[in-house]
């Protein structure tokens, strides 16, 4: 079980839901205007129909309280929660309309954030006895970060950096325009708070040791075949032990464990939040609460 913890960020959030409403709601939903007594209340039953790890349900409670606060939304589980087809997973309660304006931004925003979390537990599982953790990137999908990398700890990975302002990380079109791994590093030393990290990406052994001499912090170990992983790490652990050996690129659930049996402490994954299947969620009225029929 995860709980929305995003505290301060919820203001943010509300921003970012009254505009993915303004988007879909236009200047008025006519077929519910048209069809719909505005008198009308319903009770909408939210479910699930497959297998899978639910995240975003704070999301979708935000959502139905910026349609209308007078909705009464009850989650039957929490994020991070495994469930089977057909597990009722929410509640909502209240205008029919209102239900019905919310229902697409809500569903929409908890499938995709399930998806992440549902094949984030899948990797996390491989690597089960495995001390290497699990993190995300910055491939994630513009004006959604926030919520993608909630969903990737709801899943039971970590988060990588949240942005290009919270850390260096030096790669290998940073190492092109600045001549080398060497004067990149140094360059950024020179200019950089005493607190913040810097991480070097490397493709070789060579690059490696230029690495590690230039006194990075954390070394990537990009698209690396295992045999010269295992190399990289017991150079890096052997001659700076206190360095974090990071592995990435083109990993996936058949090769993460292979790659995390080479020693590394953190395996980065961008298909965590940019190669995923939504969960397939629904939403049903049904119980009418007064008003005209639906």
């Amino acid at each position: 079980m995860y709980e929305w913890t995003a505290g301060g960020y919820d203001a943010a959030v509300r921003e970012q839901i009254r505009g993915w409403l303004a988007e879909d709601i236009g200047s008025g939903d006519v077929t519910t205007e048209t069809t719909i007594p505005r008198v009308s209340r319903s009770k909408a039953v939210i479910h699930v129909k497959e297998s899978g790890i639910i995240a975003g349900l704070p999301i979708a409670r935000l959502v139905f309280d910026v349609v209308d606060p007078s909705l009464a939304f009850e989650a039957k589980v929490q994020d991070g929660d495994p469930v089977e087809k057909g597990t009722v997973i929410a509640i909502v309660e209240g205008s029919t309309h209102s239900l019905l304006i919310g229902e697409r931004l809500a569903l929409n925003l908890m499938q995709r954030l399930s998806g992440i979390a549902t094949k984030t537990r899948a990797f996390v599982n491989a690597l089960d006895g495995l001390p290497a953790r699990l993190v995300d990137t910055r491939k994630t999908t513009p004006g959604h970060r926030l919520l993608e990398k909630y969903a990737v700890r709801v899943g039971g990975g970590a988060n990588h950096r949240f942005g290009l302002y919270d850390a260096v990380m030096i790669k290998d079109n940073h190492i092109k325009g600045a001549g080398g791994i060497r004067e990149a590093v140094e360059s950024a030393r020179r200019k950089i708070p005493h607190t913040m990290k810097i991480e070097v990406e490397t493709e070789s052994l060579v690059q490696v040791e230029e690495a590690i001499a230039c006194g990075a912090d954390i070394i990537m170990l990009d698209n690396m075949p295992a045999a010269m992983m295992k190399d990289a790490v017991a150079r890096i652990k052997q001659t700076a032990p206190h360095v974090v050996v990071e592995a990435s690129g083109g990993v996936t659930l058949e090769t993460v464990r292979v790659i995390a049996a080479c020693g590394v402490d953190v395996i980065s994954v961008g298909g965590l939040t940019y190669s995923f299947n939504a969960l397939d969620i629904s939403l049903d009225l049904n119980e009418k609460k007064g008003g005209d029929s639906l």
